[in-house]
């Protein structure tokens, strides 16, 4: 009789133990998954409509590269967690060197998506700028 419930005991501690180790599989991964959603780098597209030339450049978050009269600088960026419609987000801030007032005024300060970029968009006479990567 002890035999028995010595034996009913054990594999009950067997069952607790895989229950755990597969829930802590599985939560690990979640927040694994949810760190990779922040990315420490930027692709961009900028066209020059006037020589009808584009250039994709890479921003490191948090730097500022000179693209002939533009500044730019993207802040942050992440990325949507569904992988049936990815959403691309960076809030980007964007400064024009020609400008008559020479005030830091941002031509565009704000989030930029790359699947809708007419919710905010970026309006410049001789440039136009396209969110492509985060990463």
């Amino acid at each position: 009789m002890y035999l028995k419930r010595n034996i009913s005991l054990g594999k009950m501690k067997v069952k607790i133990i895989v229950f755990l180790i597969v829930f802590n599989f599985f939560a690990s991964h979640q927040i694994n998954s949810s760190e990779n959603l922040q990315g420490n780098f930027t692709d961009i597209k900028v066209l020059d409509k006037i020589s009808s030339k584009n250039l994709l450049i890479q921003l490191k978050n948090g730097d500022e590269i000179r693209y002939k009269d533009l500044l730019i600088k993207s802040m942050k960026c992440t990325n949507s967690q569904f992988d049936d419609n990815p959403e691309i987000t960076a809030y980007i801030q964007v400064r024009d060197l020609d400008s008559k007032n020479k005030n830091d005024v941002y031509v565009f300060n704000g989030w930029m998506f790359s699947s809708s970029p007419s919710i905010k968009p970026f309006d410049h006479p001789v440039y136009d700028i396209w969110l492509v990567a985060c990463y």
